[in-house]
Formats: C-alpha cells, sequence, structure tokens
C-alpha cells in the first residue's frame, strides 16, 4: 500500500461499487452525496455500452443514488471521443445499442454499412447473427475493427451472458483481425475520464471492484488505485496479481471520510 496526496479528484467504477445486481451497495448513497457537496469532480465509469449517461443517471436514481449524466462516463463515450480524434467526421457500422449510436452521432459519425471506415462493436442485449456476418466481410474488405470493451461476459438474472470481448474474439478468430478495445483496462479511457474533469493524476483515485481492469487500468494512468470489495474480486485474489492497488477497503463506506 501507498501514501498518496490529498484526493482531490475522484474515479469510481459503477458496478460492484456503487450498485450491486441492481442494488445500492451500502453507504453508496452518503458517498456519493459527500462527493457532491464537497465540489470535488468526479466521474462514474463503466464498460458497459449499451446506455446513454442520461439512460444511466435515472436508473441509479431508481436504487437511490444521486448521478447526475454529466458524471458519467461510458465506453461508448471514450470510444466516440477516439474515433472523432483519429478520423473526424468518419463513418462506421455499428452492433450496439443506444449508448453508442448516440455517441457516434454527437461526434458527427455516420453509421453505414456502405464502406464504413471503421466497423464497431459494443455491447448489446440481442447480437444478431447477420449483423455479425456483416461486420465480417466489411473487416475482411478493410474496415478497422473498434470494440468498445474487452469483458467477455456480463451479468444477468438468468446467469451470465456472452458480452463484447467474446463476440469480438469471434470476428477476431473469421478475419484474423485484432479489435483495438477503447473501455478498461486501456488506461486511454481512465485518461480521457481525468481530462474531462480537468483532473491531475496525481491527485485522482480510481476505485474500482476489479484487479485485472479497474486497478490495472488506474495503476497505469498513474492515478490513486482503491479496491473494494463489494463486487468481483475477493481479498484471497488479490496477491495473485503482479501488482496491487494502493488501498484495500470494505466498500465506498469506508472512504466517506476521505473526501
Amino acid at each position: 500500500m501507498t501514501e498518496r496526496k490529498r484526493i482531490d479528484y475522484w474515479l469510481s467504477d459503477m458496478d460492484g461499487v456503487l450498485v450491486h445486481e441492481g442494488r445500492p451497495v451500502p453507504g453508496a448513497d452518503t458517498f456519493i452525496k459527500r462527493l457532491s457537496d464537497s465540489g470535488k469532480p468526479f466521474r462514474v465509469l463503466t464498460n458497459n455500452s449499451i446506455y446513454t449517461p442520461r439512460d444511466l443517471s435515472v436508473r441509479l436514481a431508481a436504487a437511490g443514488l444521486q448521478v447526475p449524466e454529466q458524471s458519467i462516463w461510458t465506453s461508448a463515450l471514450a470510444t466516440a471521443e477516439f474515433l472523432d480524434d483519429q478520423r473526424p467526421g468518419g463513418s462506421a457500422y455499428v452492433i450496439g445499442e443506444a449508448g453508442l449510436t448516440t455517441a457516434l452521432h454527437e461526434v458527427g459519425y455516420v453509421l453505414t454499412d456502405l464502406d464504413p471506415d471503421y466497423v464497431v462493436l459494443g455491447e448489446t442485449r440481442t447480437y444478431s447473427f447477420t449483423q455479425i456476418t456483416r461486420a465480417i466481410r466489411l473487416i475482411e474488405n478493410g474496415a478497422r475493427f473498434i470494440a468498445t470493451n474487452p469483458d467477455p461476459i456480463g451479468p444477468s438474472t438468468e446467469g451470465s451472458l456472452p458480452a463484447c470481448g467474446a463476440v469480438a474474439a469471434m470476428i477476431t478468430k473469421a478475419t484474423g483481425v485484432d479489435p483495438y478495445f477503447v473501455g478498461k483496462p486501456n488506461p486511454r479511457m481512465m485518461r480521457s475520464a481525468l481530462n474531462a474533469i480537468e483532473g491531475h493524476s496525481e491527485t485522482t483515485a480510481m476505485i474500482g471492484d476489479r484487479m485485472d481492469t479497474d486497478v490495472v487500468c488506474g495503476m497505469e494512468a498513474g492515478l490513486y488505485t482503491i479496491l473494494v470489495l463489494t463486487g468481483v474480486t475477493q481479498p484471497k485474489q488479490i496477491d495473485r496479481f503482479p501488482y496491487r492497488p494502493s488501498l484495500v477497503v470494505e466498500s465506498v463506506a469506508d472512504l466517506i471520510d476521505l473526501v
């Protein structure tokens, strides 16, 4: 564990940190209120590209967490920002839902299956074999392959669902082309969120529940990393990784006094 300067900026994962299986983590409401009252800039990050920030703000409010949409940063927004930086005014064939298509429209991208610059794969609960086939053929014809995040599975009330990373692997197997993943653990996503709040890495904390995405991503971005034990990672698993978080706590309730 390492000592750091005072934390002036906060980044936090959403699932497993603030909510768990659709329910708020005990103390998360107080933590978010303390952040809001403090005036310290913060962003809630998620690799889920299905929803727009407005959608997620409403869903969090239903769970008792008041997070304004401008304080939410998704892999869809990070992907749109990346493409706008790489090829402004470009075109893309998109497999995904409103969170991704809205983000791309807002940066001026044209969504088309006619010779697009990119194939962009995001999350959806209804992956279509027809769409995947079209994506494969477009990539074979020269479209660049982008994916919002590498998560292989996603949660549901019935159990695991194949997610973006699993479908990307299928497309890669068919085409021999690897995607560029924009979301965590790519530190670019965290850097883009940091830029959005005009933060500085030496005084910014990243809270997450996963060693293999949140912690490694925060570490590589130079942030103070905090692992909470309300999500995926269990205490006995921490030492299996070649890197460690700056701090381990039971939940965000233990961080209220740090704000």
